[in-house]
């Protein structure tokens, strides 16, 4: 049985380990599991006036645009920010509109969207990270006009008077939600709606407060009414909610125990939901669970297996650390680490790349995500890199250079981007030296096969900050399955916390890189604690070889209070030989001659390197498949 299928049923695993460990009869509700019942089918355009339509497959829980994104090819069409996305529902002339968070769930078989990029920032939607999409059954799906009401007519009531070129607003909700709270998730409308109703289309008479459930509004028509003088009226309200504030506390207020026990969520959420941070009560229900975690592991570790496990662990921690342990290694890493920069893409995100020859840079793609038009960064992004950010503050032996707005090369499928550096030179506020400083030596000569397994080693600048370099072992296919599973094993006991994890996990399409997967045979796998801004890294060997471009990680929130914090089941990489034979198919394709000779005299002596050009020289019109269109 392949891990694509081991995965898929690994939430149902966990909860029989559940059961069996605590004695607690549970049962795996519909929604929340993997099984592959939830299948269907929707088109997507991306364009009013372009009759071409794609197919989307969707085979697990999760947002409409997700799912579209899902498939590299649609999401590269998409060309902007996600809260400038306007989605329209159905080919009708500017009929109704979603959200991007609109659950697939709610969208019919073959059934269009149409989607549009603006300029300007349509919706604030809320984290969508930890959310739960459920079955069509558990939402009310409604439509709010996009002209007003009694007293709303000329109202500002959208971020964006760009969605008042549609007829309505298409809102969803959860059985059990207040309309004033689906309005406010949804994120196109404004956040001080203040009190208002909602009247029905069909008879204008009958109208629902915004503090009613939305549970009787399924597939209604209704538009948005306010009050003849709202600001007094939200003023009176506010001064009679300021007066009964402490009486609303007391009543609202829920204990955290109360919740997780009669909505069975995660101690995280039931906090959310129940409006209490008390410290000693979470404790006690985490205290709780630990007469039957210490029961579970040892069921699973009898006689001296825990200690055999552990003995295994140590050989292998043992392996890495020796080669990596040898000064000549160390020596040859830090030397070879000189070439390693911080990137700084600005107001944008930070993360990291190195010199692949020349004045040339390589780092991931994802790091400039809607924002390239056409092999170009958009005007008003400005990256630079910095070398040699390795002393803590007040040290300021740094050195920038800005780079050149047009990307050599770029492609989503292997996430990678390679950039010029300004020739203008570096830029270090603090250096007084008229001395010209040269960029690192470049890293492509040093490129290598990606090894099978053994040791590794990822110098980054993970989180922005100082280099530093982490000492790993690849993780071979056939066990990256067990991998994920060890790393998820603390929270097995818990059916509150493994559950949003394992669905998490799965929006992310961790199936692809399982045995079977898509991408299983595409990539190298390996445990990192840099897995925050060190997209771009390069990943050595225990022969000093640069085989991977370290890319991302398979993340997942396990923190009560820090919703921020993030932890990680297995990190990945692409083959840099892969990359190169891409980038020279590319030179080769375009016939940027003078370029491909700088390569070929770079990579003179590097047999691997000469086996791409040549092969590449040879068949100038054969493309990869990575290719896109």
């Amino acid at each position: 049985m392949n891990e694509v299928h081991n995965f898929s049923t690994l939430t149902l695993n966990l909860f029989l380990i559940l059961q069996n460990a605590t004695g607690f009869q549970c049962k795996v509700k519909k929604e929340n599991s993997f099984d592959g019942e939830h299948s269907h089918h929707f088109t997507v355009k991306f364009s009013r006036h372009d009759p071409k339509e794609y197919t989307v497959n969707c085979d697990q829980p999760c947002t409409v645009l997700e799912a579209i994104k899902s498939t590299e090819k649609y999401k590269e069409k998409i060309k902007c920010a996600d809260a400038n996305i306007i989605m329209q529902l159905g080919k009708e002339d500017k009929e109704s509109i979603v959200p991007t968070h609109f659950p697939c769930s709610c969208i019919s078989d073959d059934e269009c969207l149409i989607i549009s990029c603006k300029k300007e920032k349509i919706e604030e939607a809320q984290e969508q990270q930890n959310k739960i999409i459920y079955p069509r059954d558990r939402y009310i799906v409604f439509f709010i006009d996009t002209i007003g009401g009694v007293n709303a007519k000329s109202k500002e009531l959208f971020r964006s008077s760009v969605v008042k070129q549609y007829k309505t607003l298409c809102v969803y909700g959860e059985k059990g939600m207040t309309v004033e709270a689906a309005l406010k998730r949804d994120g196109r409308f404004i956040d001080d709606l203040g009190k208002f109703e909602l009247s029905d289309n069909k008879n204008p008479n009958i109208l629902t407060d915004c503090t009613v459930t939305v549970d009787n509004l399924n597939q209604k028509s209704l538009k948005i009414c306010l009050p003849l003088n709202k600001r007094k009226s939200d003023e009176k309200q506010q001064e009679k909610e300021g007066a009964s504030n402490n009486l609303q506390n007391e009543h609202e207020t829920r204990s955290v125990e109360d919740v997780v026990k009669q909505s069975g969520v995660s101690v995280k959420r039931a906090v959310e939901k129940s409006g209490s941070d008390n410290i000693d009560e979470i404790y006690e229900i985490l205290r709780q669970q630990f007469p039957d975690l210490k029961k579970w592991m040892e069921e699973r570790f009898s006689g001296n297996s825990y200690e055999e496990e552990l003995t295994l662990r140590k050989e292998d921690f043992g392996k890495i650390q020796q080669s990596f342990s040898e000064v000549h290694r160390v020596r040859n890493l830090l030397k070879l680490g000189e070439s390693v920069c911080k990137l700084i893409v600005k107001d944008v995100c930070q993360g990291t790349g190195f010199v692949l020859f020349d004045n040339f840079i390589l780092t991931n793609a994802h790091l400039f995500e809607n924002h390239i038009d056409v092999k170009k960064l958009q005007l008003d992004v400005d990256v630079w890199a910095l070398f040699n950010y390795d002393d803590p503050e007040p040290d300021k032996n740094f050195y920038q250079f800005s780079c050149e707005k047009t990307l050599i090369d770029y492609n989503v499928e292997l996430d990678y981007a390679i950039l010029k550096l300004n020739p203008e030179g570096p830029s270090n506020k603090q250096r007084t030296s008229t001395r010209k400083i040269k960029v690192p030596p470049g890293l492509l000569k040093k490129f290598g096969p990606l090894p099978l397994n053994g040791e590794a080693c990822i110098i980054g600048h993970p989180e922005g900050g100082l280099k530093k370099m982490d000492s790993t072992c690849i993780i071979e296919k056939e066990k990256r399955l067990k991998a994920i599973n060890d790393n998820l094993q603390p929270y097995t006991n818990s059916k509150f916390i493994i559950q949003p994890i394992i669905q998490v996990l799965k929006a992310q399409s961790i199936e692809n890189i399982m045995m079977g997967g898509r991408d299983a045979e595409k990539v190298v796998t390996y445990n990192t604690f840099m897995y925050h801004g060190s997209s771009g890294s390069p990943v050595f060997d225990a022969l000093g070889r640069v085989v991977g471009l370290h890319s991302a990680g398979f993340t997942y929130d396990t923190s009560i209070f820090d919703p921020k914090r993030k932890e990680s089941v297995i990190e990945y990489a692409h083959p840099l030989l892969t990359i190169f034979k891409k980038f020279v198919g590319n030179l080769v394709e375009k016939g940027k001659e003078q370029l491909l000779k700088k390569v070929e005299e770079e990579a003179k002596e590097n047999k691997h390197l000469k086996e791409v050009l040549e092969a590449e020289r040879a068949n100038p019109e054969e493309l990869m498949e990575t290719n896109l269109v």
